[in-house]
C-alpha cells in the first residue's frame, strides 16, 4: 500500500514541451534518482493514445522505484495504461464516477482551489487534494487567484486527507510549504525543462532546514 503523504513529498508534473529538450522519460528517471516521489503524466494536447504510450513507457522508467504514477485528467488512460491512478480537477468527472470507473486499488487525487471544493472532498473517495496555486504559473494559464502560504494554510486546515501545494512553487518554499500543513510540493518548471533535472530534485531536499 502506498504511503500517500510520503509520496506526495516531491511531486513531479510533467509537462511535454517543456521537456522536449531532456526528453519526457529521461527527465522522469533523473528526476526520480534526485528524489521525486511521484510522477503524474499530464498532457492536455496529446491524444488519449498518447497518453496511454507515454504512461505505458513511464511504469517501465518507475518499476522497482517504488514511486506511484498518475495520469491527469483522462481516467481511462489511466485504466488503459493500468497506472498506479489518475489525478482530476473540478471539470473533469465527479470524483465519485472517476472512482468508479478506477475501482477500489487506485490512487485518486483531486485539485481544488477553495475552501468550499476542499470542504466537499469526500475521504472515502479521495486519496489526496492538490491545493493552490500557491502563487501565478506560466504552466497553468487558467488559474484561479493564488492563495499565497496564508491561503494554503486554511485550506489544509479544512480537510483531514493528505494534500500537495501547487503553483510556482521552488526549492526555497520547500519549509513554507510544509509548515502550511501540506506534505509536498508539486512542481513543474522547476525540474521539467531545467539542465539537470536531477541536481532541480535533489535541490528541494537540500532546502529544507529543519528537521
Amino acid at each position: 500500500m502506498t504511503d500517500i503523504r510520503r509520496a506526495l513529498r516531491l511531486y513531479l508534473v510533467t509537462d511535454p514541451g517543456l521537456c522536449l529538450e531532456t526528453g519526457l522519460m529521461e527527465t522522469v528517471r533523473t528526476a526520480v534518482a534526485g528524489g521525486v516521489t511521484m510522477v503524474q503524466l499530464r498532457d492536455k494536447t496529446g491524444t488519449r493514445a498518447d497518453r496511454i504510450a507515454a504512461a505505458k513507457t513511464l511504469k517501465d522508467v518507475l518499476q522497482g522505484t517504488g514511486v506511484p504514477l498518475l495520469v491527469n485528467d483522462d481516467v481511462e488512460a489511466a485504466i488503459q495504461a493500468d497506472a498506479d491512478g489518475a489525478h482530476i480537477g473540478q471539470d473533469d468527472l465527479t470524483p465519485t464516477e472517476a472512482r468508479a470507473l478506477l475501482g477500489a486499488d487506485k490512487l485518486l487525487g483531486l485539485s481544488c482551489e477553495t475552501a468550499g471544493t476542499v470542504q466537499a472532498a469526500d475521504p472515502t473517495i479521495v486519496d489526496y487534494l492538490g491545493l493552490g496555486p500557491v502563487f501565478a504559473t506560466a504552466t497553468k494559464h487558467d488559474h484561479k487567484t493564488p492563495l499565497g502560504f496564508d491561503g494554503l494554510s486554511k485550506l489544509t486546515s479544512l480537510s483531514t486527507l493528505p494534500s500537495v501545494a501547487i503553483g510556482g512553487l521552488g526549492p526555497d518554499h520547500t519549509d513554507k510549504v510544509l509548515e502550511s500543513g501540506a506534505d509536498g510540493l508539486a512542481v513543474v518548471s522547476a525540474i521539467c525543462g531545467q539542465p539537470d533535472p536531477e541536481a532541480a530534485a535533489r535541490a528541494f531536499f537540500q532546502k529544507r532546514t529543519q528537521p
